[in-house]
């Protein structure tokens, strides 16, 4: 069986429990406080560019909206199956996304970020790379990636596939090999087990608590994310990945009041298929904190941390650096 090490810090979009996210400046505070991975979610540009956002809708997370001359490029489209309406990273070119200025997501609960509205630009996925290894000679310790491919089948479908681009980015870099710095996740399959037939870095499963990959809909595969989660499901996960990132109440679920309920056996089954695992989101805001924790995040990383995860994702990179 895998030797599985101490459990790693996922900087979960950089810093951004105090920049806005996917930004170097929360990349780089990231690394600052701690983190051992910096989590870019990929998407593309029209001229086949990938940038760091959340969304490929990007009104959200950029100044779009006071732009005027891209007012006309409003749009509406289905992604994932849902009906979305905004500004799309695919209809921009690179050098029209850097003329946009990225802002908080979620103004209303980090306040304090929208100081730095309009100050930052879209990264591209080679400039993290930079940082990365800058600041990796910088602060003297090796600061992995941890890239997400966005909507993949979407992408595939409109001709802007993510994965060519993403291991070309990535071989012209240096990463090669099982012990490269990196980690590739997906919460689709499809892709996962195409990237593991092209590369031996490692891939990551993701798994929500909820619904199902949107490649099992385009491809009426009846399975949800609850059928990956088993004993049977996470053995044929491990022919092509190295470790499930998950929604961490799949690992201790909570009630409809928010209250803990008694842990699963998920870790130690995927320990026994010889997976890691990587629990996400963790977010110091009682918003996100379940009843048991309010005011007191530092409890939820050391519940996890018994518990035996390999990695966090986290908004505050500095909590969870406490209690490694």
């Amino acid at each position: 069986m895998e030797q599985f090490t101490a459990s790693i810090i996922i900087a979960h979009r950089g810093a951004s429990g105090y920049r806005p996210e996917h930004t170097l400046a929360a990349y780089e505070l990231a690394i600052d406080l701690g983190a051992d991975y910096i989590e870019p979610d990929l998407v593309a540009t029209k001229d086949g560019v990938l940038v760091a956002r959340h969304e490929n809708e990007i009104s959200e997370t950029t100044d779009i909206t006071q732009h005027p001359e891209f007012a006309e490029r409003r749009t509406t489209k289905i992604i994932d199956g849902e009906s979305k309406t905004g500004w799309f990273t695919e209809d921009f070119t690179l050098a029209e996304l850097k003329t946009l200025r990225a802002k908080e997501r979620i103004p209303q609960v980090r306040s304090q970020n929208t100081i730095y509205d309009g100050l930052l630009a879209i990264p591209t996925f080679q400039e993290i790379i930079d940082l990365a290894k800058t600041k990796s000679i910088a602060v003297g310790r090796t600061i992995g990636i941890y890239p997400e491919t966005k909507h993949p089948t979407y992408f595939q479908s409109i001709g802007l596939a993510l994965e060519a681009p993403l291991l070309a980015i990535l071989q012209a870099n240096g990463y090669q090999g099982a012990n490269a710095p990196i980690f590739i996740q997906s919460f689709e399959v499809s892709n996962l087990k195409y990237l593991a037939s092209k590369t031996d870095l490692p891939l990551v499963q993701l798994l929500n608590n909820t619904g199902k990959p949107y490649d099992f809909v385009v491809n009426a595969d009846e399975r949800t994310y609850s059928d990956l989660v088993t004993k049977s499901g996470l053995q044929e996960i491990a022919e092509y990945a190295q470790a499930i990132g998950i929604h961490k109440n799949l690992i201790v679920p909570i009630d409809s009041n928010k209250k803990l309920l008694s842990s699963t056996s998920l870790v130690s089954d995927a320990h026994a298929a010889s997976l890691l695992v990587h629990a996400w989101t963790f977010r110091n805001e009682n918003l996100f904190l379940p009843l048991d924790f309010q005011d007191n995040p530092q409890k939820e990383y050391e519940l996890f941390f018994s518990l035996g995860v390999d990695g966090v994702f986290s908004d505050f990179p500095d909590t969870a650096n406490l209690l490694k």
